[in-house]
């Protein structure tokens, strides 16, 4: 598909959005973002539903969604790496190489549900309430996106009253809330009502980067 770098961003910028706010950004926050005006927002927002890479509903605000053939320039990487043998944690052991590869989208991707990037997607993990569940700062966090709720003890990106998403392990709340809990002694955990959470995915995975 032919893109223009201002529609690449746009697409970028809707798909950050909803993954972190979990609704689609408006017309006018777009244009701040790009430095234009609306009304050249709405020239590539016309374009890029022209196209087929956007999906909008007439007189809904919030209702821009990436269409779900799309595959952006940044999603398209080689997941398939060299398995070149395995290494001791405890006792050494001897090394033999092997010609076998480990393939992260087999890992991390549902079985028939795309690839990454599609139903899974990676957040890059900021502070350190869930260090004790081996999640640092500065970490990524491989998800999948869930239809329905999580099941008990998922780690769950959760979305509370619209606003940032957080990283926490899910659990029913007794009085039947919702209770997030930190894996680090220092936090509390954040018991709130079920109707004020939506619950953007499950972590499946973590990356970390020396």
């Amino acid at each position: 598909m032919n893109l223009t770098p201002k529609q690449l961003h746009i697409l970028q910028r809707i798909r950050e959005t909803r993954l972190t706010r979990g609704y689609s950004p408006t017309m006018q926050e777009l244009a701040d973002e790009l430095d234009v005006s609306k009304v050249t927002v709405f020239e590539h927002i016309d374009a890029l539903v022209r196209k087929g890479a956007l999906t909008r509903q007439k007189n809904k605000a919030r209702s821009l969604e990436i269409s779900p053939d799309l595959e952006l320039p940044d999603e398209q990487t080689n997941t398939r790496l060299p398995l070149v043998g395995s290494i001791a944690a405890g006792s050494p052991i001897e090394a033999i190489e092997t010609r076998e590869h480990l393939d992260l989208e087999t890992i991390f991707a549902p079985s028939g549900k795309g690839s990454v990037g599609g139903t899974t997607f990676v957040l890059k993990v900021r502070g350190d309430s869930m260090i004790d569940a081996h999640v640092a700062d500065g970490d990524f966090v491989v998800c999948r996106k869930i239809d329905g709720p999580p099941k008990q003890g998922d780690m769950v990106v959760a979305l509370v009253d619209r606003d940032e998403a957080t990283l926490k392990f899910y659990f029913k709340d007794r009085r039947g809330g919702v209770r997030l809990e930190p894996a680090n002694e220092k936090y509390e955990p954040l018991i709130v009502e079920a109707d004020r959470v939506r619950f953007q995915g499950v972590c499946i995975g973590v990356v970390r980067a020396y």
